[in-house]
């Protein structure tokens, strides 16, 4: 343990389809933690992934000065190789996400389920579902920097998993 190398907090964010709510959440911490010079990277995926992300996504994370290029939407199947980063927090942002069994993670992450309504699924034609996605956006983003302000690097499992379900709930 007399490694001082900093090592890089991975956060992995599902959702079933991997194209709307994981992809805002995956966006938004990695600005907020690039922004605060955090060592944390988010990744995202999805159970039954849909090979597309919902443009409204791609949209509200642009219009929040957020590059996409390389984003896709992807299987969890991927994080759970053992060449995969180690996952020090897993959250699910969709209730179906959090109801499904998970793959086993290695290293035992902490598990944290923040859902979201789906932004998708919202009335008023295009104009309100890009709504929707903004306001998705932003509530998302405000999670991600309250999580950023964890000692993420020294908070023991117990500890982590605590402060991540108080999030939540406020």
């Amino acid at each position: 343990m007399g490694n001082d190398r900093a090592v890089t907090t991975h956060v992995l964010i599902l959702c079933t389809h991997n194209s709307a709510r994981s992809v805002l959440s995956e966006g938004m911490l990695n600005y907020w933690a690039q922004r605060l010079g955090r060592d944390v990277r988010a990744h995202s995926a999805g159970s039954a992934p849909k090979g597309r992300i919902n443009p409204f996504a791609i949209e509200a994370l642009q219009n929040a000065g957020i590059d996409t290029a390389g984003y896709s939407s992807k299987s969890w199947d991927e994080f759970a190789r053992p060449d995969a980063p180690r996952m020090r927090i897993v959250i699910t942002v969709c209730d179906s996400a959090a109801a499904e069994v998970c793959p086993v993670w290695p290293g035992s992450p902490v598990k944290v389920h923040w859902g979201y309504p789906d932004p998708s699924n919202a009335a008023g034609g295009d104009e309100g579902r890009r709504q929707a996605f903004e306001l998705t956006r932003q509530a998302i983003g405000y999670r991600m920097l309250q999580l950023l302000q964890l000692p993420l690097e020294t908070m023991p499992d117990a500890d982590l998993q605590r402060a991540l379900n108080e999030i939540y709930a406020h």
